[in-house]
Formats: structure tokens, sequence, C-alpha cells
């Protein structure tokens, strides 16, 4: 803020400064000279501008009275950081004194955001049958209509407690979470204290924004406190990767910060409406200040599907692997004429609905009337065009759609029902704990992208067996309830010596038998009568026990081991 201007006019080399006049009146030429001072009082603050009063020539005497008005968290801001919601007012002093609470206007958006606090106790998959050290984290959030708080998922997730605080209150409220949404990395939340939506107006949701729009980011990120605002444009809508969620969905690029605790907060666009929820960054040595977030399609997807169906049922897909037709001469072999343009399906999963309906080497010309482009894109806005996942994204769990195909050059026309996809290795595990079975010291669990990053680290793509990866990445369920088993770890004992080393290994077959899931190998482990339990694995290893010794020896191992169970409670169903 500008220093307080002084009058024109050259002062005597000889007249000292004179000593501030406590009696004189404040004069001021403009709002921009405004300086609050410290030890103003609630009202007004009363400073002489030269120290005393000076007289015209002309021998008549002017003093222009201005009352200079300072809000309380403006006159803070010398002390602490200003959060730019606060204006200062200037008013003239004619009439009686403002009101101490018509001084500062805050800004009704700011009110809405909430820091999350929340403490977790994730899962430890390396020893299934207990968890790691609790934890705490803390991020941001906003309040919108009926009593609801949103935030991201991956700020509550594993959650044992989560409170929330307003902003300039010094209270933390329990939360309650009413639903979580994994892939699109949102979480809703309510408190039950009325207290806590006192004086609160919740924040009202705008359009998707354009390229190079204005969005601000609000919320409570490292480095501090209070609430913070970093400012920026869109630089890019497209379909984005969704960290949290290992999937794809439309996503905003902007240029503004954001970083560690502004998870969850609000993106608003010039007109003070929520454009978005903060989500991710790109850490990269060539890339600073790209950042990411959920914009408005997909928040009110999560929105009406809990409102529609009293919880989270996710984002359905098409279920089917595609492959540009941007070749001519693969578009001639298969029948494309130039008036067609579609996308060649390469692969259908199993256990999709359109498994009976749609074939391999279909072309799909065309999703819910809108025709998809052989790069398989579809038409977005104005300039625009994206992925044709998109128009499968906005769809609910349960929908159908109209899907036109091209099949040995005649057209067809399906109506098909969208369903959730089935992964063979499940990107999250919907925060119950994980399953496992033990028999003889060894340790049997099901394989999902978190086992993978608990095992492997945040490089597991990389770093995982390669037989293990092309699963995650290629292997396609067979059916709704086909898990992907291995031997974890082996717990050394008598029993299996000579098996120490096998760890992360598949399992294949039980007594010749296949194993489809975990569920299925412990049932018939249990259950088995014949003198031996021989386990076929990957790379043609076998392992073979005694009936009766493993299951005897396995009581001692979970003593020795300190486990409650052999299996996990899911399996004793």
């Amino acid at each position: 803020m500008e220093k307080p201007s002084r009058k024109r006019g050259r002062k005597s080399k000889n007249a000292p400064d004179a000593e501030p006049n406590p009696n004189s009146t404040t004069t001021a030429t403009s709002a921009d000279d405004v300086v609050p001072s410290l030890n103003a009082a609630a009202d007004t603050t009363t400073t002489d501008r030269r120290g005393s009063k000076r007289h015209r020539k002309t021998g008549k005497e002017k003093s222009d009275d201005v009352g200079i008005v300072a809000s309380p968290e403006r006159r803070a801001s010398r002390h602490s950081d200003h959060n730019g919601d606060c204006d200062v007012v200037t008013a003239v002093s004619d009439g009686p004194p403002p009101r101490w609470e018509t001084v500062g206007k805050v800004v009704p958006s700011m009110d809405a955001v909430v820091k999350v606090f929340c403490v977790h106790t994730e899962p430890n998959f390396s020893l299934p049958w207990q968890r790691k050290r609790q934890y705490s984290s803390s991020s941001s959030g906003f309040i919108i209509g009926g009593r609801r708080v949103l935030t991201n998922a991956h700020s509550v997730e594993h959650h044992t407690q989560v409170k929330v605080k307003k902003r300039g209150s010094d209270t933390k409220y329990l939360a309650t979470v009413l639903a979580i949404g994994t892939e699109c990395d949102i979480a809703m939340l309510t408190v039950s204290d009325d207290e806590f939506w006192e004086g609160i107006s919740p924040l009202d949701f705008g359009d998707l924004p354009a390229l190079q729009d204005a969005v601000t980011v609000v919320g409570y990120p490292i480095g501090g406190d209070t609430i913070s605002v970093t400012s920026g444009v869109v630089s890019r809508i497209e379909i984005l990767s969704y960290v949290h969620g290992s999937t794809e969905l439309l996503g905003l690029q902007i240029d503004a910060a954001i970083n560690s605790g502004n998870s969850g907060g609000p993106a608003f666009n010039d007109k003070g409406e929520c454009v978005g929820i903060a989500f991710q960054s790109l850490k990269h040595e060539d890339a600073e200040n790209i950042g990411y977030v959920i914009p408005t399609p997909v928040i009110m997807h999560f929105i009406r599907d809990y409102e529609k169906n009293g919880e989270y049922t996710g984002f359905p897909i098409l279920g089917v692997e595609w492959q540009k037709m941007e070749n001519p001469d693969l578009r001639m072999s298969i029948g494309m004429g130039n008036e067609h343009k579609g996308v060649r399906i390469k692969r259908i999963e199993p256990t999709a609905p359109e498994s009976n309906v749609l074939c391999p080497s279909d072309v799909i010309i065309s999703f819910d009337g809108v025709n998809v482009a052989n790069d398989g894109t579809v038409p977005f806005r104005h300039g625009e065009r994206i992925g044709f996942s998109y128009l499968v994204s906005q769809k609910y769990t349960g929908d159908k759609a109209l899907v036109k195909i091209l099949r040995s050059s005649k057209i067809y026309e399906f109506n098909i029902k969208l369903a959730t996809h089935k992964r063979l290795v499940p990107a999250h595990i919907g925060g119950k704990p994980p399953s496992y079975y033990i028999i003889a010291g060894f340790v049997f669990t099901a394989v999902s992208v978190p086992y993978l990053r608990s095992e492997y680290g945040k490089d597991y793509d990389f770093d995982a067996p390669v037989k293990l990866l092309d699963k995650h990445l290629h292997a396609m369920a067979q059916s709704v309830d086909e898990q992907l088993v291995v031997v974890s770890q082996v717990l050394v004992a008598d029993i299996n010596i000579g098996y120490e080393e096998i760890v992360n290994t598949q399992v294949l077959a039980f007594n010749n038998k296949p194993v489809k899931n975990l569920k299925s190998l412990a049932d018939m482990v249990e259950s088995c009568s014949e003198e031996f339990l021989k386990f076929d694995l990957e790379y043609e290893q076998i392992v073979v026990l005694r009936t009766k010794m493993a299951k005897d020896a396995t009581r001692d191992i979970l003593l020795t081991h300190c486990i409650p169970s052999a299996m996990s409670d899911d399996l004793k169903s």
C-alpha cells in the first residue's frame, strides 16, 4: 500500500519538523492513501499529515475531515499474511461512525472452504493380518448444498477419524464419510453438529471453463496454517490419467501452483463459482506450475450417482480395447468406405455386458448418435475434440447406449447396457483390509495395485515381476469373481524347508484343479482329505506337503508369529 502523500510546497530549510498534534484531524486526498494504524480504535483512525496545521497565504484555514476506517483483518495483516478476502472501506465522517460489523466484507466463497484433518490407518499388504502405524494428514475441502462437504478421495483414504475446521474457527468438528469415489478421486463428508453449518453458504458450481479462462485455487497447502490463494489460467482440457484411481476421465490442466494440502480445495472462476477440485500436480524437472483440476462434469456425476443410488457406484465403461483406423489399407481391408469413420475393436472384456453382441474386428462408427473419428475422438466444443470415452463416462452404471458398428461392410445398431470395469488386478480394494490365507507357513493373497505398490514401491510398474505386470496391464478377468492369487511369502518353519525363496509367485492350480480366486483355494485346502497338498505355481514350480502335517504345523506357525487367524474374515463367510 502506498504511503500517505504530502502536500505540495517547499519546506523551510530552517523550520524543524513539528511534533504530531494529537488534536489535529486526518486529511486525505484519495482512497489509495489509506494506511491502517496498528493502534487505531475500532471505528476510526486519526493521524496528522504533516504534524501541524498549515496556513495558506490568504490567511484562511482549510481542513478536510476524512475518517479512515480499517477492518481488523486488514490491520492484522501487518503481522500476518493477508489472504486477499477483505476490503478496506473509506468513509466520510459526516455522519455517525460506521458499525464495526460493516467495516470489512468477507467474500462468501472463502468461508465455504474448510480444512480437513484425517487420521489414516493403512493396511499392511506384506503382513495382511495387521495394519500399519497410523499417521495424520491435512487437506482442503468445501461445502456444497445438502449439508455436505467435498474433498479428495485420497485425503480420507483408509480413514480412522476425519475432522473439519471452518475458516477463522478454532473448533474441529467430527465428520462422517458418506461416499468415496476412488476412480474420480472425490469423497463426500457430512457433519452432524448443527453449529458447524451456521453462517455458511454452500458453493455454486459453474460451467466447464474455456481455454485461457482465469481460475483461482483456494485451500490450505503446506507452508502455513491460513488459507492460501493461487491464480492461473486453464491451459488444457482433455482426458487425463487420474493417478489415485488408475483411470482416465475428463480433467483440466492449469498453471496455478497445486501443492500438498491443496488437495480437495475448490477452483473458482472469475464469477466466484466452483469449476473444479484441485487433486494432483505434475512434478518433473522439465515442467513448472502444472496442476490438475477435477472439472464440474465429473463432480456432478459423482454427486448425482450418490443421490440416485444412495452410494457411489462408479463410472461405467464400454469394455472394449480398440485400434485407430487411420491407415487407408487397414480401412479398405475390412470394408470401410470413404464415408465411414470409426475405431476397430481389438478385444472385448469377457465380463462386459456387450461381450454377447459385439465381436473383435467390429468397427464402432458412433456412440449415442455421435460419430467417432478414425483416431477415436468426437467433437467436444468449438474447435476442440476429445476421446470418445468421455461420452461413456457421462453415463451411469446400468444406463443403455446406442452403439452403431460396421461388420462385414454392413451397419448394425445395438442398445448396450453399460457396467463398471471388472479388472483382474483391481486398482483398489474399496477401503477393505486385504484378504489372506495361511497354510504351513505359505501366505496366499490376491494381487491388486495397492499390493504391488506396497511390495515394490511407487515405481512398481518397472520393478515388479514381468509376469505380474503383464497380467496387470493386459490380462482380462474371465468371470466377475476371478482373482490373481499368489504366494506372497513363506513364513519359515520345518514343514516348508526348501520353499523359503518362493515370493510373489502365482498359484495356478491345487491338486490339479484350477484356482479361480483366494476363497476357492482356501475352501479346497480346508476340505482336502487327500494325503498330499499339491500347489502348481507359475514357472513350472510345484509345492507338495503332507496334508495332516501341514495343518498341524499351521497352528504352531500362527502362534510363533502372533497371527490371530489362518484366514481373513471375508474368507470365513
